[in-house]
């Protein structure tokens, strides 16, 4: 007995559904066949008592034994007994000389006299044998005289239709045996392929994530086996990022608290002069910024991660926004004497939460400010791309980043670069943050040239208030950038 489970109940499906299919081809294929016979004997009858009838027409329809006898003599058949009968089914007189002492009450009788052609399968009384009865009225100048009958023994026919049926029988049963076997050679290919795929992710759920399943499999099992492997591949490279992380963001929390605790105790110590004082507390104060920024870009991803980051969506005009990008990086690009070029259309808008966006041109900026070379350019620019986007790009031509990695730098934890420092969520963080104002982020790089970063966002109409409370919908400004102000 085959024990609970997918193997039992493929090969019982299997097996029900081929059987079902089989019994029913067989069933219709005996009725055909049984079918065939029978007409075949009672095509042969109705043939010969057409003749007969035609026969006895012809005669001189003299009601005399003589004619009668040899109508019996004339047409009857072998092992078949040809029987004359009155119209109330008595027999008068039957090719075998047997005349029984009863009337004829089989349903052939009845048919015949009622004009067609009376056909009947049965037992016949007093040998218990299995015939079939062929009845057809003679008729004489129009009016119905005798009954013609003929009785054939059926019974070499059923059996030889019980010898087909024993056979198709056997048949069926062998190919149930066949299929039974392909059954279970179809269900081990499925079975074995799933044990072992079991068995690996069994071993993955206990933290052996460098199990890996192995066979050539195909069609789903395969891409189950490729799924279930590319996501411990994808485990142990995230297991390794966050190890990378731990360990970046460990070193980054801990120099900037080596350097406030230095000179908090150089400072408790006393006897510095105004100016190391301040500089000292300098130092302090921009440590802790740094802090702050590693301590709130954490905070952000973990917000974005759960949904819980909240937007204050509203208009926010894009070329006073990358503005103020340029200021606040002003300073850290001259160091490198990097010059930060704006080129942004006038009266371009787009809708969403300016604080969450100017974290995203910030960091792309940052970052292109932080992996550019000396003494080159980075540009800001935005336009319209159509009627209903806006496209804003951080461009600059630094050392890029090469195809290895490019498709990773979104990934969270990712850096290209540990030594710069960082926590390598910035770029995560951006994305979120774009998509989540209905937006999308593509970076295109080449190693050693430089990397162009383009966002699209929706454009929003501009809305100021006026002196009264109302709100004017300026409109986008031409080529020429004129705008023209309609009242709302």
């Amino acid at each position: 007995m085959i024990k609970k489970g997918m193997r039992r109940q493929i090969v019982l499906h299997y097996i029900l559904v081929v059987f079902l299919a089989l019994l029913l081809v067989e069933v219709i294929f005996l009725i055909v066949i049984r079918t065939y016979y029978y007409d075949s004997i009672y095509t042969r009858i109705t043939t010969q008592i057409s003749q007969a009838e035609y026969f006895y027409r012809l005669s001189n329809g003299e009601d005399s034994p003589v004619s009668l006898q040899e109508l019996l003599s004339t047409f009857e058949l072998s092992n078949t007994e040809l029987q004359v009968l009155t119209l109330d089914g008595n027999m008068i007189t039957s090719s075998t000389g047997f005349q029984p002492d009863r009337t004829i009450t089989t349903s052939d009788v009845p048919e015949a006299v009622g004009g067609g052609v009376g056909r009947w399968v049965g037992r016949q009384p007093g040998t218990n044998e299995s015939v079939m009865a062929v009845s057809k009225v003679l008729q004489i100048h129009g009016r119905d005289t005798y009954v013609l009958r003929y009785v054939t023994s059926v019974e070499r026919v059923d059996s030889d239709l019980f010898n087909v049926t024993l056979l198709s029988a056997g048949i069926v049963v062998a190919v149930l045996a066949v299929v039974t076997a392909f059954s279970f050679g179809l269900a081990n290919s499925i079975i074995k392929p799933l044990n072992n795929i079991t068995a690996v992710s069994a071993q993955m759920a206990k933290g052996k994530f460098n199990m890996r399943i192995k066979g050539d499999y195909r069609y789903e099992i395969g891409e189950l086996a490729n799924t279930l492997n590319y996501m411990a591949q994808e485990i142990v490279r995230s297991n390794q990022i966050k190890d990378d992380f731990i360990s970046s963001i460990s070193h980054e929390l801990r120099t900037p608290l080596t350097s406030i605790k230095g000179w908090s105790e150089t400072l408790i110590s006393g006897g510095y002069d105004p100016e190391e004082t301040k500089l000292g507390m300098s130092i302090i104060s921009k440590e802790s910024d740094r802090l702050i920024g590693l301590v709130e870009e954490i905070l952000d991803f973990s917000k974005l991660q759960q949904n819980e980051m909240k937007l204050s969506i509203g208009t926010v005009a894009v070329r006073e926004l990358l503005q103020e990008i340029v200021l606040n990086l002003w300073a850290k690009a001259e160091k490198k004497s990097i010059r930060l070029v704006l080129e942004a259309e006038e009266g371009l808008y787009v809708r969403g939460d300016a604080n969450r966006l100017k974290q995203v041109f910030l960091n792309l900026a940052d970052n292109a400010v932080k992996f550019s070379y000396e003494d080159s350019n980075i540009l800001l620019s935005a336009r319209k791309v159509n009627a209903e986007d806006a496209e804003i790009i951080v461009q600059d031509s630094g050392i890029g980043i090469s195809q290895e990695h490019l498709h990773r730098v979104k990934d969270r934890f990712f850096q290209v670069d540990s030594l710069n420092g960082g926590t390598g969520l910035g770029l995560a963080i951006s994305q979120q943050i774009v998509e989540l104002h209905g937006g999308t982020i593509e970076i295109d790089s080449e190693l050693g040239k430089g990397t162009q970063v383009t966002v699209y966002l929706p454009q929003a109409e501009p809305v100021v208030p006026t002196d009264e409370g109302r709100h004017i919908a300026l409109p986008a400004a031409d080529e020429h950038g004129e705008q023209e102000e309609k009242e709302q």
